[in-house]
């Protein structure tokens, strides 16, 4: 027989070996990692913040740059509007397709827009060639339509595009050994600080120009053609990295904003789970010890 001492003990021990142990390491185990994913979440709202910002920064100086790269490649297209110059068409004459994207993402679907945009056009034409700026819609490209690129650029959109950029692509462009017919650009167009759209321009051979049937008027000597031709396809392609990289800063601010708002209901919903929980454990710890003093008195 047990003495009358001992009885309340026997039963404290029972109720306490009763209790799961493995529900309140969960709790803790839980807590842990709830407060681990609070940083996390907190410091990837640091991080989308300080982005948003920079790229709002970069935004006024993108759109100053993009205002001014409009004359260079409009006064180009008025000059082959009045000359009547369409580009030339044949079996013999193959396209040439370049694509103005940058090395950079988190920037929302801007790249995605474009590689879709040379899809569809390589659907129509199969043969065209492919010369990528960027490495973001080369690697999109690359594959699905690998052999199609003969030229790609890196090192594009780290900084606000200049006319010796554009130059030193067209340079390049102008080495190849393929006679084109027709050169697209495709760019995102620059609509509002919250739209975009995949757009092609034409940037004519020299014997498109040449064929003109206005083109007489303007009284330019055929030794300077060829300089006249490289110098249109500049101002197009600095036209369409000016104004795609305008595209881009303003799309990355757009997404970062977006990022920041859906961590800040991350770290609500979080902080929500961690309060609940905690609360849960310290019900949890005082019911064990009035539990533990009630039947230390019988």
């Amino acid at each position: 027989m047990l003495s009358r001492a001992a009885r309340p003990a026997l039963r404290a021990g029972a109720v306490s070996s009763a209790r799961p142990v493995a529900p309140n390491a969960a709790t803790f185990a839980t807590l842990r990692e709830i407060e681990d994913r609070l940083k996390s979440i907190r410091n990837i709202e640091k991080i989308t913040n300080t982005m948003k910002i920079v790229a709002s920064t970069k935004l006024t100086r993108a759109q100053r740059a993009m205002t001014e790269s409009r004359k260079y490649g409009q006064t180009s297209n008025t000059v082959f509007e009045n000359a009547e110059t369409k580009a030339m068409e044949g079996e013999d004459k193959k396209t040439l397709i370049v694509v103005a994207s940058s090395d950079k993402g988190l920037c929302g679907g801007i790249h995605s827009g474009l590689s879709k945009c040379v899809r569809r056009m390589l659907a129509n034409d199969p043969k065209a060639d492919l010369v990528i700026l960027g490495e973001k819609c080369k690697a999109q490209l690359g594959r699905s339509n690998g052999k199609n690129i003969v030229l790609n650029f890196a090192g594009v959109g780290k900084d606000i595009p200049t006319f010796s950029d554009a130059q030193a692509v067209a340079d390049q462009i102008s080495m190849l050994p393929t006679d084109y017919g027709s050169i697209k650009i495709v760019y995102n167009k620059f609509i509002n600080a919250t739209a975009y759209e995949a757009t092609p321009i034409e940037a004519f051979s020299e014997e498109a120009i040449a064929n003109s049937p206005n083109f007489s008027a303007f009284e330019i000597d055929d030794e300077v053609l060829a300089n006249l031709r490289e110098y249109a396809l500049s101002n197009s392609l600095f036209w369409a990295l000016a104004e795609g990289h305008a595209c881009e800063q303003s799309a990355r601010r757009n997404a970062m904003d977006n990022a920041s708002k859906n961590a800040g209901d991350m770290i609500t919903k979080y902080q929500i789970l961690f309060n609940r929980t905690r609360q849960a454990v310290i019900t949890g710890e005082l019911v064990e010890i009035i539990t533990g003093a009630a039947a230390s008195e019988e």
